[in-house]
C-alpha cells in the first residue's frame, strides 16, 4: 500500500514538471517574437511577465505547502534554459526570482513565519522580487566585503541607507531582499523591501548593449524605515550559504547558445548560393562547426546537470560545492560564448546585420562572463581548494 502510495506521488510529480516544461516550450515561442523588439528599445518584458505570472511560473520554485509548485534545482534549470531560448534577459531576471525562493525553500533560514508571508504575496498577488546585493564601492558581493548600504535599529524597525547596483528588474520589483551591514557591525542582514515603502526610488543606470531588457537599474534608499520582522536572515563568514540556485546563470547562458545553434542550422540548411549544388550545410567545414558547436553544448549540459543532480540527491555536500558551482559557471559560461561564435562563423557577414537575432545573441552571451563570479576569480578558487591560500 505504502509502496503504491509512493509510485503514485512520482507520477503525479513527473505528470507535474512535464506539464511545466511544455508551458515552458510554448512561453519560449512567444516570448521569441518580442525578444527584437526589447532589444533594440531597451525596455523592460512586462508582456512576457503577465504571461509568466498567468502561467503560475512565478511560483515554480515555492514549496507545495504554501501553494507552488516545489521544483527543485534540476527541474528549475531545465526551465532556465529553455525559456533563454525565447528571450535571455526575461529568462534571467525570472530566475533571480525564482533562485530566492528556491535558496529560502531548501534551507528554511528565514526567521519567524518569514517564508510562508512572501509565499503567500507571490502566490496569491504574484508579486516580483529579487535580491539586491552589489554595490559600487565593493563590487559583487562574491569577493567579499561588508555592504555599504547600512541598516540602523530604531524602536519599530530598521532604518535603511544605501545604493543597490545592477539590479535586475528594479522597475518593476514589488519588493526587494537587500543585503546591509547591521548597525556597523559587519554582520550582513537580508532586509525584505516594500517598493510602496517611502524612501525607496529607482535610478536609471542601465545602458549595457548585453542583457538590454534586465533593465538593471540602481535601486536607492534613503531613510527608508522597514519593519523589524522584515529582518529575513543574518549571514557572516560563519554562516555563508553555498548556494546552488546560481547555477541560473549558466542554464540561461546554453539557452542563448541553443537558441544561436539553432537559427546557424536553419540557415545552414536553407541557404544555398549558386557556387554550390546545394545548402551550405554540405559543405565540410559548415559540418565541422555545426559538430564542435553540440560538443560544446554537450560537454556544457553535462556538466550543468550533473553538478545539479548531485546537489540534489547529496545535500550533505551542499556546502562543500562551492569550487563545483564556480567551474560549472566557468565551463557553460565559456562554452556558450564559443557556440554563439561558431553559429556566427556559419552565418558569416549576415549574423552582423541589426535585424540579425545571431548580433542579439553575441552581445548577451559575452554577459555571462562578467556575471559573478569571474573567470580569474574562479580559477584562483579552485587553485586555493586544491592548495590551500598562500
Amino acid at each position: 500500500m505504502i509502496k503504491t502510495y509512493v509510485e503514485t506521488e512520482q507520477n503525479k510529480n513527473q505528470t507535474s514538471i512535464e506539464n511545466i516544461i511544455k508551458k515552458a516550450e510554448d512561453l519560449k515561442e512567444i516570448f521569441s517574437t518580442r525578444a527584437d523588439a526589447i532589444d533594440s528599445e531597451g525596455t523592460f518584458p512586462y508582456e512576457n511577465f503577465e504571461d509568466l505570472k498567468k502561467a503560475n511560473f512565478l511560483s515554480l520554485t515555492i514549496p507545495k505547502e504554501f501553494g507552488g509548485q516545489g521544483l527543485n534545482l534540476l527541474e528549475y534549470l531545465q526551465v532556465q534554459e529553455i525559456l533563454a531560448q525565447g528571450d535571455a534577459p526575461t529568462a534571467l531576471s525570472l530566475g533571480w526570482h525564482l533562485g530566492v525562493m528556491l535558496e529560502a525553500a531548501e534551507n528554511r533560514h528565514w526567521q519567524g513565519s518569514a517564508l510562508q508571508r512572501v509565499s503567500s504575496n507571490i502566490v496569491q498577488k504574484r508579486i516580483l522580487l529579487n535580491l539586491a546585493q552589489t554595490e559600487r564601492a565593493t563590487g559583487s558581493p562574491s569577493r567579499g566585503g561588508t555592504p555599504g548600504t547600512i541598516a540602523i535599529k530604531e524602536e519599530h524597525g530598521w532604518r535603511l541607507n544605501g545604493i543597490k547596483a545592477f539590479t535586475s528588474m528594479a522597475e518593476a520589483l514589488d519588493c526587494s531582499i537587500i543585503t546591509a551591514d547591521l548597525n556597523y557591525t559587519g554582520k550582513k542582514g537580508f532586509i525584505l523591501v516594500d517598493h510602496k515603502r517611502e524612501g525607496v526610488s529607482i535610478k536609471e543606470t542601465w545602458d549595457s548593449i548585453s542583457m538590454r531588457g534586465t533593465k538593471s537599474d540602481d535601486l536607492v534608499l534613503k531613510d527608508v524605515l522597514v519593519e523589524e520582522e522584515d529582518l529575513l536572515f543574518v549571514e557572516d563568514d560563519r554562516s555563508s550559504t553555498t548556494r546552488g540556485w546560481y547555477l541560473q546563470v549558466p542554464a540561461v547562458y546554453i539557452g542563448i547558445a541553443a537558441a544561436a545553434k539553432d537559427y546557424a542550422i536553419k540557415f545552414a540548411s536553407e541557404y544555398s548560393p549558386n557556387t554550390l549544388p546545394g545548402p551550405i550545410k554540405d559543405v565540410p567545414e559548415v559540418r565541422r562547426k555545426i559538430g564542435k558547436i553540440e560538443l560544446e553544448l554537450f560537454n556544457a549540459r553535462q556538466v550543468l546537470y550533473a553538478v545539479a543532480r548531485k546537489w540534489i540527491e547529496q545535500p550533505d555536500q551542499q556546502i562543500k560545492m562551492a569550487s563545483e558551482l564556480s567551474a560549472v559557471k566557468h565551463i557553460a559560461t565559456n562554452s556558450a560564448n564559443k557556440v554563439v561564435d561558431l553559429a556566427m562563423r556559419i552565418v558569416g557577414a549576415r549574423s552582423l546585420s541589426a535585424s540579425n537575432p545571431l548580433q542579439r545573441h553575441f552581445r548577451d552571451v559575452r554577459a555571462g562572463l562578467h556575471n559573478p563570479p569571474t573567470d580569474d576569480a574562479i580559477v584562483y578558487n579552485l587553485a586555493d581548494a586544491v592548495l590551500g591560500k598562500p
